[in-house]
């Protein structure tokens, strides 16, 4: 079977150096097995998002060499498809409404599984009801999960288990204002792209099990994983939009596309100095052997 990758960023704002090291392995993995590569805007939440955003993604890709193979609809076109999902969880009984608000959510007396991430405590999942009513708002939808463990082989990170009860609870599928969550969209969006294999950072490894779980319920091939690690400032901060830490916007006034791609392949180990290379050149020396696990700080001056 031909291999399938994709890359999906969220047209939030301009890429920085950790989007472009997702979407450089991700390219390099697809290609070096003479796959497809597709792009997906996931642009479900539309308050953060924009299309000018969207086609500045497409240029920036274009520059560095990462093309595609094909486009799919944006996630904020696909609303029917992640609606008969959430049908098909609904006749299976598995789905009921929760009205929690956040501040009690981030007051659980609960384990978090990490900072800030709260294990949901099943306070509405047994509500009746005429309980409903009483809310007076709209109720975000979460689906039920069994106690017991999903586990997986991830490509990078090796063998990952994860207790759905225990260490996240039921989670929702659907907020309150009616927008469908990435952990019900990507499932289904992959599933109909016929995507085989899913490049992203390590920070999203935790939700994995929870998507296998969806993809069992409704009866869709599952794709592999491989999660690489984090690319960090130099002091160890996390790489953000939000700041416009080493954003492309910058580093193309500084740097060529060759450039850029050398000195990620050079931070992430694929090649032994910062020499300038093409996203074609890095193909047959590419390997997972070579990506480490642990996150990466940014040598100093590198960029």
């Amino acid at each position: 079977m031909r291999s399938v990758g994709r890359f999906a960023p969220t047209p939030s704002g301009r890429m920085h150096l950790g989007n472009l090291f997702s979407a450089l392995l991700a390219w390099l993995s697809v290609r070096s097995q003479g796959g497809e590569l597709v792009l997906r805007m996931e642009d479900l939440d539309t308050q953060r998002t924009n299309a000018g955003y969207a086609s500045q993604l497409r240029r920036d890709l274009t520059w560095l060499g990462l093309t595609w193979d094909r486009e799919t609809t944006p996630q904020s076109q696909r609303q029917e498809a992640y609606q008969a999902a959430f049908r098909l969880l609904e006749e299976m009984g598995l789905l009921y409404p929760c009205y929690c608000t956040r501040s009690r959510l981030h007051r659980i007396d609960a384990p978090h599984a990490t900072d800030g991430v709260y294990v949901y405590d099943g306070r509405c999942r047994n509500r009746k009801p005429e309980e409903w009513a009483a809310f007076g708002r709209l109720p975000a939808w979460r689906v039920r999960v069994p106690d017991r463990e999903v586990s997986l082989w991830d490509g990078v990170q090796g063998q990952y288990i994860e207790n759905l009860a225990r260490d996240c609870g039921d989670f929702v599928v659907r907020r309150a204002d009616g927008v469908f969550v990435y952990q019900l969209a990507v499932v289904v969006d992959d599933a109909r792209m016929g995507v085989t294999e899913v490049v992203r950072g390590a920070d999203l490894l935790s939700s994995t099990a929870r998507q296998l779980y969806l993809y069992r319920l409704l009866g869709l091939p599952a794709p592999k994983f491989a999660h690489c690690p984090l690319l960090l400032a130099p002091d160890g901060r996390r790489l953000s939009k939000r700041d416009g830490d080493q954003s492309l916007e910058n580093l193309r006034a500084k740097y060529t596309a060759e450039e850029i791609v050398g000195r990620l392949a050079f931070a992430y180990g694929l090649q032994p100095e910062p020499a300038p290379r093409t996203p074609e050149s890095l193909i047959p020396d590419f390997s997972w052997d070579k990506v480490p696990k642990q996150d990466i700080c940014l040598p100093e001056g590198l960029f």
